[in-house]
């Protein structure tokens, strides 16, 4: 596995793992029916980088779409006095998920953040029903420094806690 900065190029294999996952409405608050162009604003567009993770040999085959393991952003999560500190999303496609990709894009992303000139990154909103990702990113040292009570609709279990999670970098 390969992670790199995402092209203009990667935008059709991006949108085809972040697409099920927006749709799906379980884990990111985002608009179940964002459209491809808002979803590429927000993904591409808006951060202060965007990145890929691919498997090498799948694209040695020329299979693009089904080479993309996962993506992530960084962005400025605040403006001003604040602006120190990033915000990053990460999605693994659902093929590739169970095989550490979220890890490994997290653990790539602190180091992005750091060349960026960021000194922590926060989670603004982890969903408490999304245990496995609470587990991962506690197990990668980021802390729970917040609870948002029934901040989210959860279109299965209804209302569910937002957490606010950080880490120093």
């Amino acid at each position: 596995m390969q992670i790199r900065p995402a092209t203009d190029a990667d935008w059709p294999a991006i949108w085809g793992v972040l697409r099920p996952v927006f749709r799906a409405g379980e884990t990111y608050a985002i608009d179940r029916d964002i459209s491809e162009d808002a979803a590429r604003a927000l993904w591409m567009d808006a951060p202060a980088a965007t990145y890929i993770a691919e498997d090498r040999f799948a694209q040695d085959c020329f299979v693009q779409d089904r080479a993309v393991l996962g993506t992530y952003f960084i962005k400025t999560n605040h403006q001003g006095g604040g602006r120190h500190v990033c915000n990053s999303g990460y999605v693994t496609a659902r093929a590739a998920q169970g095989r550490g990709i979220a890890a490994k894009m997290c653990d790539h992303s602190q180091l992005a953040a750091r060349d960026l000139g960021y000194t922590a990154m926060q989670f603004n909103m982890v969903l408490a029903s999304n245990a496995g990702a609470v587990r991962l990113w506690q197990r990668l040292g980021y802390d729970i420094v917040g609870t948002l009570p029934l901040a989210f609709n959860h279109p299965i279990l209804g209302l569910v806690d937002g957490l606010v999670m950080w880490k120093a970098l």
